[in-house]
């Protein structure tokens, strides 16, 4: 390789008198005057770099600073400039790096073969110094501009994100906060949503694995799923603490009332989607932001959750798969712990009598598939369950 060096190399000032480094070109030809002529216009310019061989270009374009420009001739011995060029575009690091080829030929047919190649003009020889300068001047130019758009949407990538985990975390903890003020209502059930969350997630991850369910449970869904999981109770903050409170076994009349619970909480979430959508304009439903699909999903979960596969639940009584496949993964979660953790009302049931419920509702109460999701995943239930406790 040959470093060309000129009092102008590296770095230049703007008119502000600000320090700016130069644009880096990579001449590349097998004869010294050629190199010596491009460096003596170009070098009050640029920062000037040479190579004799393609072999030593291949070496050179990996040296910092990265060239901005490689003059590459054809006609070389060993590896020509096609040959050279083909070799650039497949590497990582040169790939983007704009090529002038530089030739006394004068065909059609070999700059067809250079631009299919990706070169990105010609410079014949001999040279005329405006030409050179104006088309070296455009590449770089061009490149700047490239570059500038790539840095560009890097960072408009980077902020986006950044934002996209803030509301996220916003609205983790809103959600948080919404779904602890419920669980205060209910003492006895301290950590039921943070185990029905993990419940939902190791059913549906099982489910995927059924094709009929596997384009649908994606991950993105499932992910949905779990985060609206917490508001499947919402709706009892609106039910009286003499009933969500009773010790003993409701009446026929208290039960009704504690049904509605599904109700109110579905109406609650379908209300303040309809707020946010009406106070945003989003008065169409397909510019309706993403992270209300999660809140639909809530809704979901929240108004069926009690429905029973044979369709003697409520609110609806939907049957079968008219009851979304959410609302029955936590059908199944939901019942599981209310029966292996502490109620004042009951005592805790055992692994076994548990799941031996469960197994005798299949097709019952519970979705049929999601029972046998269950009975693959029982020890992953069982974990959660020693894990997540009411005393920790």
């Amino acid at each position: 390789m040959l470093r060309l060096r000129t009092e102008n190399q590296g770095s230049r000032r703007t008119e502000r008198g600000e320090m700016m480094e130069n644009p880096t070109i990579l001449i590349v030809d097998d004869h010294t005057v050629n190199l010596t002529m491009l460096n003596e216009l170009l070098s009050p310019h640029y920062a000037m770099r040479a190579c004799k061989s393609g072999e030593a270009a291949l070496r050179n374009i990996a040296i910092e600073p990265i060239p901005d420009l490689i003059l590459l001739d054809i006609l070389m011995p060993g590896m020509d400039g096609y040959e050279t060029l083909e070799q650039i575009k497949q590497n990582p690091v040169a790939k983007e790096i704009p090529v002038i080829f530089i030739s006394g030929l004068d065909s059609s047919l070999d700059e067809e073969k250079g631009f299919q190649l990706g070169a990105v003009d010609y410079i014949t020889k001999p040279f005329v110094a405006a030409i050179v300068l104006k088309r070296v001047k455009v590449h770089l130019d061009l490149k700047k501009a490239r570059d500038q758009l790539v840095s560009q949407n890097e960072w408009l990538e980077q902020e986006v994100a950044r934002r996209v985990r803030e509301n996220t975390i916003i609205q983790d903890i809103t959600l948080s906060m919404i779904s602890q003020l419920a669980e205060t209502r209910d003492a006895d059930t301290a950590h039921h949503i943070t185990r029905t969350q993990a419940y939902m997630k190791i059913l549906a991850e099982r489910m995927k694995q059924i094709p009929k369910y596997t384009d649908f449970l994606q991950e993105k869904t499932i992910r949905r799923m779990v985060k609206a999981a917490p508001l499947h109770d919402i709706g009892k903050i609106g039910i009286p603490d003499h009933i969500l409170l009773k010790p003993g076994k409701l009446t026929e009349q208290e039960f009704e009332t504690m049904k509605h619970h599904v109700i109110i909480g579905g109406d609650a979430i379908r209300n303040a989607i309809k707020q946010v959508m009406e106070v945003n304009d989003l008065v169409r439903e397909e510019f309706k932001p993403l992270s209300l699909l999660f809140l639909e999903e809530a809704e979901t979960i929240a108004r069926f959750h009690h429905e029973k596969w044979d369709g003697t639940g409520y609110p609806s009584g939907l049957k079968g798969e008219e009851i979304p496949l959410a609302a029955r993964l936590m059908a199944l979660a939901d019942v599981f712990d209310a029966v292996t953790t502490p109620r004042v009302y009951k005592s805790i049931w055992t692994m076994r009598q548990a799941s031996e419920m469960i197994i005798r509702q299949k097709g019952k109460h519970f979705d049929p598939d999601v029972v046998e999701a269950f009975q693959t995943e029982q020890d992953s239930f069982q974990k959660v369950l020693r894990e997540i406790t009411d005393e920790g």
